[in-house]
């Protein structure tokens, strides 16, 4: 289910035209339409205002001005550690861990610090 601060994919005819974030979902006053604004993530930045059903919120085709449009939700893609294995799974409930506790994966390096060694 697509919500309020989500990425999406937005294709026009079938092609992706443009990346954007949920701004808000406001109730529109037809039962079952919604106001949903979204920031276009283009240059240069740009919100636009439509009105969709929940199902087009979520994924379902629509048309404006007879050209057939769709929002898709972009999900993080997990990388995979091997090309035998499988992509790795979320954190349960998707949470972080614990501050001091370990995690398996690659080194964060500060940008910083890489500037201060050379």
């Amino acid at each position: 289910m697509t919500t309020i601060q989500d990425i999406v994919l937005i294709y026009y005819e079938d092609q992706p035209f443009s990346f954007a974030r949920v701004e808000e979902i406001l109730p529109d006053a037809k039962k079952d339409w919604y106001h949903v604004k979204l920031l276009l993530l283009q240059i240069p930045l740009q919100t636009v205002s439509w009105i969709l059903k929940n199902a087009y919120i979520n994924g379902d085709e629509f048309t404006m001005g007879g050209k057939r449009m769709r929002i898709e939700p972009v999900r993080t893609p997990y990388e995979k550690k091997s090309q035998d294995d499988k992509p790795d799974e979320p954190p349960p409930g998707g949470k972080k861990p614990a501050l001091g506790k370990k995690m398996d994966g690659p080194k964060v390096v500060s940008l910083s610090d890489r500037k201060q060694k050379k």
